[in-house]
């Protein structure tokens, strides 16, 4: 079997071996980070927790009121009060220390 006509009779183009290389070595990079990328995946993620300074001041307040000393004589006397209805409220004295702790967490105004 002849095989006639090859190229067409047109002349053979050069080959640019920069370019060349250039395309092998772009083909390695991308082989390369597909590589990274996948050895990347393959390792486990650390997890992580950061609390706001909010959070670690409420925190240290949790810690500080269990560690209170609680008087228990006095806890029961007031149960005792409220349980037979004889503990009474002040109402302006209750709101000005309602006022007085927000004013003190939020800042006075």
């Amino acid at each position: 079997m002849a095989i006639n006509n090859i190229n067409n009779g047109l002349p053979k183009t050069p080959v640019d071996n920069g370019k060349v290389a250039q395309q092998n070595q772009t083909q390695q990079s991308s082989q390369q980070a597909s590589a990274q990328a996948a050895q990347a995946a393959s390792v486990p993620r650390q997890d992580s927790v950061s609390l706001t300074q909010s959070a670690q001041q409420l925190n240290q307040v949790q810690k500080k009121g269990s560690e209170a000393p609680v008087n228990q004589e006095k806890v029961d006397r007031l149960k005792r009060a409220i349980q037979s209805g004889d503990y009474k409220v002040n109402p302006e004295v209750l709101a000005n220390k309602i006022a007085k702790l927000e004013g003190e967490i939020f800042g006075a105004k």
